[in-house]
């Protein structure tokens, strides 16, 4: 398996998570450098914000002191996104607060821009607007559909990782995609969320919002 996020590529992930577990601790560098870019970026989606960095270093320590219980054959990025997502929960709610949606935004942006400095500016605006948008609408949604929706398209993971990464059924993962899209519809409108009925029209929404 190959994996790059931001950094070198991880050729055999198994090969270097049985590395660590033979105590080759330095291995365990390679794992970080390939996945903390998309481990910051969930923090920073489930509304880590400022605490984000914060909380992806200790999403690393505790994804590491609990390597010996890793199941061996599994992907690792879902592994490691589920204890981003309750490490991000937990600091939330250490907090006592909920980022508004437009602070969100600007970490998004902030962390990871979405928009070539080439691009034209009236595409950019019109782009940042949608991008708003969509961020504004899953504010609307019930915390699980957030992060089914956030998990499937804003991140990029398939089906199988988003259900590992939730700790989900795939049928489940299906159902509450499916009621979510229909739900940022409504919000949004039929002509920025495609329909939901099918696998075909699930696909067609998430590219939609991948470009948004």
């Amino acid at each position: 398996m190959k994996t790059r996020e931001g950094g070198r590529i991880v050729t055999d992930e198994g090969a270097v998570i049985a590395r660590v577990r033979a105590g080759e601790c330095e291995a365990y560098a390679d794992l970080v450098r390939a996945h903390t870019r998309i481990a910051h970026r969930t923090a920073v989606l489930l509304g880590a914000g400022a605490d984000a960095e914060d909380v992806v270093q200790t999403a690393f320590l505790k994804a590491y002191q609990s390597l010996g219980r890793f199941r061996e054959g599994a992907a690792f990025r879902p592994w490691l996104l589920r204890i981003v997502a309750n490490e991000t929960k937990n600091t939330v709610r250490s907090v006592r607060r909920l980022r508004a949606a437009a602070g969100r935004e600007a970490a998004l942006v902030e962390a990871e821009p979405l928009i070539p400095e080439s691009a034209d500016p009236a595409n950019a605006a019109v782009a940042d607007e949608r991008r708003c948008q969509l961020l504004a609408a899953l504010e609307e949604l019930s915390e699980e559909h957030r992060q089914v929706v956030t998990y499937r398209y804003l991140l990029d993971l398939d089906e199988t990782e988003t259900a590992e990464a939730l700790g989900w059924p795939r049928g489940t993962v299906k159902s509450r995609l499916n009621r979510a899209l229909r739900r940022l519809e409504r919000i949004l409108g039929p002509d920025a969320v495609p329909p939901t009925a099918d696998a075909a029209g699930r696909e067609e929404a998430g590219a939609g919002m991948r470009g948004r």
